[in-house]
């Protein structure tokens, strides 16, 4: 295996992450980030947390585009290594396969949520993290304007990394 952080390490044995994972393409390694604020609560009233600079983009981004008539609402922001791994177990508790999973969640250490600066967008009407946050006003507006606030969309169709599209997966950059 090569050289992982070594909770991450530790995770991937637990997991059965192959050891070739993340080399073919090359993903680049995320460290956790130790510094987050929180933000609220998400969708479901759970507390989400962002790195300061990322919450304070969130915030403003989020107000213009209620300035616009559109309304933006936190899915998912920072995740440790280990809530990446909970995600994956609880796939794998359900019966699939690591090799399908990691199709759709990377694992612990590649995730960009683990800086703080990664936030999973919802808005009323669709639901969330499905490829048909591409139909809604609210992708429409950050396609438009998430730049002017610092956030890119990171994984479009067919992106470099492999990944599946995610129109609802902004980063801070």
């Amino acid at each position: 295996m090569r050289k992982l952080d070594p909770v991450c390490r530790k995770l991937w044995c637990e997991l059965g992450v192959p050891d070739s994972y993340g080399t073919e393409p090359v993903l680049p390694f995320y460290a956790e980030r130790e510094q987050v604020v929180n933000i609220g609560p998400n969708i479901v009233g759970r507390d989400q947390s962002l790195e300061p600079v990322a919450a304070d983009a969130w915030d403003s981004m989020r107000r213009a585009a209620a300035e616009d008539g559109v309304e933006l609402l936190m899915v998912s922001g920072f995740r440790s290594y280990e809530y990446q791994a909970g995600l994956i177990r609880r796939k794998l508790e359900n019966g699939e396969s690591i090799g399908n999973i990691l199709r759709v969640n990377v694992a612990p250490g590649y995730s960009q949520h683990h800086t703080g600066r990664a936030i999973d967008i919802a808005t009323p009407g669709s639901r969330p993290l499905l490829e048909e946050f591409e139909k809604t006003k609210a992708f429409q507006w950050l396609v438009s304007r998430a730049g002017a606030f610092g956030f890119v969309l990171s994984y479009p169709r067919d992106n470099s990394d492999g990944l599946i599209y995610e129109p609802w997966h902004w980063f801070l950059a």
